[in-house]
């Protein structure tokens, strides 16, 4: 019996790690705004752009992608679905009617950076999940440059 529930708590533990693994941080998060806002100051808004909307490239990291999002709410680059670039989303809402794109460039212009908190469809789960997303303003530029996590992991 013992053994029994060894075993299932190593499993439990294994599982926990390789799914752990394969989600972002908070803190891999915000590392990544800040490569991708030195990135865009560095090599201008067309590479920066194009780098941002690979979906193999060096902004993306485990569940983790680089948006961009200007003043009016439209996303101008997107690491994870390339469908919703030059898509306007200011009236976009959450599941409890929140208007979180709104939120993120209100954070953005006059905070500078910041948190914003929302519920959104998790990709891999398929179910609606408390999510977060690090935002900063590009200094000079009416542009955001953001990345989400989920809450639960």
């Amino acid at each position: 019996m013992k053994r029994v529930l060894l075993a299932v708590l190593v499993s439990f533990l294994f599982v926990s790690l390789v799914h752990a693994a394969d989600h972002g941080t908070a803190k891999e998060a915000v590392a990544l705004v800040n490569k991708a806002v030195e990135y865009y100051k560095a090599n201008g808004q067309d590479k920066a752009f194009a780098a941002f909307n690979d979906k193999k490239g060096q902004f993306v990291y485990k569940d983790l992608y680089i948006f961009a999002i200007d003043w009016k709410g439209t996303i101008i680059a997107h690491g994870a679905n390339e469908k919703l670039i030059n898509k306007p989303t200011a009236d976009l809402r959450d599941s409890d009617g929140k208007l979180f794109m709104r939120e993120m460039v209100k954070v953005a212009q006059t905070k500078g950076n910041g948190w914003v908190d929302y519920k959104w469809t998790n990709p891999v789960s398929k179910k609606i999940e408390p999510k977060s997303s690090y935002v900063q303003r590009v200094a000079g530029r009416d542009l955001l440059i953001g990345c989400g996590i989920y809450k639960g992991n």
